[in-house]
């Protein structure tokens, strides 16, 4: 029932979107979905919406961008600011990761639209993107 609760509006935003699956982010996304998937397995949960085994994951991320794999000196680096005290809770790290991801992946695009500009567009020349970008 937890695993419904947690997944319902995640499903919601899946079929929404148009998507088959969602892609977890985090920090140290792998361990997060592996949780993810043990609970699964465990509660023999029918309809997981995450990716079995894709994520993307801000360490990896950061750790390219910025040298740093740990949340906190990424935070720092970056100047999003972070809260030692704060730190370590579900939601504090949870939005920081979320924020830390926006900024990377924002900041990456334009590096890369020379090669996006190949792929589906949406009839008048410009890659076929989601709202968010």
């Amino acid at each position: 029932e937890a695993l419904d609760h947690v997944f319902r509006p995640i499903r919601r935003a899946v079929s929404v979107n148009g998507c088959t699956r969602a892609v977890l982010v985090g920090h140290n996304a792998h361990f997060d979905l592996g949780f993810v998937n043990a609970a699964v397995a465990r509660t023999s949960t029918k309809r997981c919406p995450f990716h079995p085994f894709s994520v993307f994951d801000t360490a990896t991320l950061a750790g390219a961008a910025l040298g740093q794999t740990v949340l906190a000196r990424a935070l720092q680096v970056t100047k999003l600011g972070y809260d030692a005290a704060s730190a370590h809770s579900a939601i504090y790290d949870a939005e920081k990761t979320a924020d830390l991801f926006c900024l990377l992946v924002n900041r990456m695009r334009p590096l890369f639209s020379g090669f996006t500009g190949a792929l589906a567009s949406d009839g008048d020349g410009t890659p076929a993107l989601d709202a968010a970008g």
